[in-house]
């Protein structure tokens, strides 16, 4: 928003900049004891003046050049219209036929490949894939084809040549125009054309590709359109056909130079095991391998039989010299113990039975005791022998554990100078096994190729959804379009130049009169009513009060001096680069407003500059701003304007200006922080942001201080030291520098003409 405000106001820079001169000049001689009279004016004149202040638009004065000059509008618009009309009659038109094709990436499940045969769906197509199939249909090769299938070279059509060439493209063609049809071979000549009337391009969000072509046959561009279409089905075909013919080819030559590589391995295998005596036995393992394994297995297994013989042999030991009953299985399941246990048992039934009736020393008592203790020994004998007989067996397991432990350390040792040998018959196998492999998937799809070669029709890559029929209506010119578009761009044009015309003879006046030195009068009357609002009544009277006597201290040259006092000031805060002047008062009043305004001035000679209202104590800002009623900074913060809406432009200046809001708003809505926000946003638009804060008596101190330089506008009965102060105070609450200006800036002429005030 910023650039179309500079822009607006950048083409009368000169112009203000010399009206600003003229009054700089002028004010001196001044005299405010006589002012002069204004005479009423004619209420053009009045018009003009005030459009030229405001830089508005007399939209009226456009509207009646329009109206006198119709007949340099409509003349040329109906022109336009039968030109337009009889050209787009004389064309000869083109019918247009079109047939599409679906890209599916079809394949035969039959003919998949063998990795492939268990997935169901095939990828999707992605964009870039069918636009590439757009371009195979525009491809030169297929054109050619269709070409010749439909001989569009002996048609005049296609070949301007036949019928012989028009002096107006020969003429044409000379001065560099358009190409020399005799310059060009026949191929391109009907290339051109072809390309002319052909269109391929993607459905969008699809896999459709429509192909559009246009003759001025319909049944010419309907078979040209299928031709193309089967043509594009018909390359797809060839291509993979010879896809796989180039496959089956390039297969057969390497089946054959694998079958001699395996050969050579294999044969370099078994010359190398007989070589080294590796040969092998079962389970795919060497001998001395297996060998080693099976001694392996027998020493344990005798080590074990050693271990289990010994273990029952200690037990019965202990079990004898304890005297406890023998209870181990060998003894337990012995034949001859059984019998012995048998015997026992019934002698000492027998005990039991004759104790019963006998005493202990009688004969038959002492006979059965005798006999069960012959028996009892008879078991301690053969449990003994028992026992003996396993640690025999744990001697011969013994001798045969150390006669295999010998046998495996010899097979050890073979095996050791035979392991070099059987990493480097590894390593032959390996890569044997490798080329045998290889092998083996180069004839599976040598096979899978050479079924499809076989096959005479491929499947494409796409089908043929929508074939082109015979259309009766013209695709060419587009007569409605092409005579509407005629006839309103020549009725625009013929209007702007008419307006043109106008707005120029409107400027071309009242620069003159800007520039023009010879006429005193109308700039002092400028001076004394720089601020008129536009009227809208036929005659404008103004009329004119005496002035009110000035007060001593308001001479001419006490004006003139404060002049200089802001200029000045201007030149430093110009040469300071400062963004942000806070302009303050002592004392509520149009003193603070003047003040800021006549230094934004200044300021907006040579950068950009806007005036921020905060305080909204003086109807000055509205008087001087071109759009007295726009919106401010109150409704900025309700949302009910923009950024747009709330910068106006000072009428006799460069300078931008922002109201506080319109009247009757609530002042609580400046204190918000979106307002630090706004200004913020002003501050990276505008070279010089001056703040208008008044008496800043209920504004938020950071957004006045922040990062901010104060001007102040003191009252002119302020004592020296009360001004000293105060800069201090200001300093002290975050002000980076404080300038007071010498007395407050007053009107040099001051008068009521209904809400306006004058200020120079």
């Amino acid at each position: 928003m910023r650039l179309a405000f500079w822009r607006a106001g950048k083409d009368k820079a000169v112009v203000e900049r010399a009206v600003s001169k003229s009054k700089a000049e002028a004010k001196p001689e001044a005299k405010p004891e006589a002012t002069p009279k204004v005479e009423a004016r004619p209420a053009p004149a009045v018009t003009r003046q005030a459009s030229g202040e405001s830089g508005d638009i007399d939209l009226h004065a456009l509207g009646g050049a329009l109206a006198r000059k119709r007949g340099w509008i409509i003349v040329p618009t109906v022109l336009a219209l039968v030109a337009s009309v009889a050209a787009v009659n004389l064309v000869t038109p083109r019918y247009k036929s079109e047939s599409r094709i679906l890209i599916d990436g079809r394949e035969n499940v039959f003919l998949r490949p063998s990795s492939d045969r268990s997935t169901e769906e095939r990828q999707a197509l992605d964009p870039e894939a069918v636009t590439s199939q757009v371009q195979l249909v525009l491809s030169r090769d297929l054109a050619r084809e269709i070409i010749k299938k439909n001989k569009l070279a002996e048609r005049p059509e296609f070949d301007p040549v036949l019928q012989g060439i028009s002096p107006l493209k020969s003429l044409a063609a000379l001065v560099g125009i358009g190409r020399d049809p005799f310059s060009m071979t026949p191929e391109e000549r009907v290339l051109d054309a072809y390309y002319d009337r052909l269109q391929a391009y993607a459905v969008d969000k699809s896999r459709v590709i429509v192909i559009e072509f246009q003759s001025a046959d319909p049944d010419l561009a309907v078979r040209v359109a299928n031709s193309i279409a089967d043509g594009y089905l018909v390359l797809q075909q060839n291509a993979r056909q010879d896809q796989a013919r180039n496959a089956s080819q390039w297969l057969a030559g390497e089946i054959e130079n694998l079958r001699k590589k395996v050969s050579d391995a294999e044969a370099k295998v078994e010359d190398f095991r007989s070589k080294s005596s590796l040969f092998v036995g079962t389970n795919n393992t060497t001998l001395s391998n297996q060998q080693m394994g099976e001694v392996n297995t027998q020493l344990n297994n005798a080590r074990s039989m050693r271990a289990d013989a010994e273990s029952k042999a200690r037990l019965i030991k202990e079990m004898l010299q304890s005297g406890k009953p023998i209870e181990a299985s060998e003894v337990v399941n012995s034949e001859l113990m059984r019998r012995l246990s048998e015997q026992r048992v019934t002698l000492r039934a027998q005990l039991a039975e004759q104790s019963s009736t006998l005493l202990g020393n009688h004969p038959r008592i002492k006979e059965l005791k005798a006999q069960l203790g012959d028996l009892d020994n008879q078991i301690r004998d053969e449990a003994a022998k028992i026992s003996r007989s396993l640690e025999s067996d744990a001697r011969i397991a013994g001798g045969r554990v150390d006669g295999l432990t010998t046998s495996l350390e010899q097979l050890k040792k073979q095996a050791t100078s035979t392991n070099g040998q059987d990493v480097q018959l590894r390593a032959l196998e390996r890569e044997a096994k490798a080329q045998r492999d290889l092998l083996e998937t180069y004839l599976g799809k040598y096979r899978e190729a050479s079924t499809r070669e076989s096959i005479d029709t491929a499947p494409a890559e796409g089908r043929i959804i929508s074939r082109a029929v015979v259309s009766n209506t013209p695709a060419y010119p587009k007569k409605l379009p092409i005579v509407l578009i005629a006839t309103i761009a020549t009725l625009l044009l013929s209007s702007g130049v008419v307006v043109t015309g106008e707005l120029l003879r409107q400027t071309a006046p009242r620069a003159a009169a800007v520039f023009a030195p010879a006429q005193p009068q109308a700039q002092a009357a400028v001076r004394q009513e720089p601020f008129v609002r536009p009227m809208v009544e036929p005659v404008v009277e103004p009329v004119m009060d005496e002035p009110a006597p000035l007060q001593p201290e308001m001479t001419a040259d006490a004006d003139v001096s404060e002049f200089a006092e802001i200029e000045h000031l201007a030149d430093r805060l110009r040469a300071a680069a400062a963004k942000k002047i806070t302009v303050l008062g002592t004392a509520p009043g149009e003193a603070v407003t003047l003040s800021a305004l006549t230094l934004a001035r200044h300021l907006a000679r040579d950068a950009r500059v806007v005036v921020v209202d905060l305080a909204a104590s003086s109807p000055t800002i509205a008087a001087v701003s071109v759009d007295a009623s726009a919106p401010g900074l109150a409704e900025l913060m309700q949302g009910e304007a923009s950024f747009a809406q709330v910068i106006t432009r000072d009428k006799l200046s460069r300078l931008h200006l922002v109201m506080a809001g319109r009247p009757g708003f609530d002042r609580s809505l400046l204190q918000s922080p979106r307002v630090t926000l706004a200004i913020d946003a002003l501050l990276r638009a505008y070279d010089h942001v001056l703040l208008d804060a008044g008496s800043a008596s209920d504004l938020p101190a950071e957004l006045l201080t922040a990062n901010a330089r104060a001007v102040v506008v003191p009252d002119a009965s302020m004592e020296p030291d009360a001004r000293r102060l105060m800069s201090e105070q200001l300093k002290a609450v975050g002000f980076s520098e404080v300038t007071m200006l010498s007395r407050p800036v007053q009107p040099s002429d001051a008068r009521e003409m209904g809400p306006r005030v004058v200020a120079a």
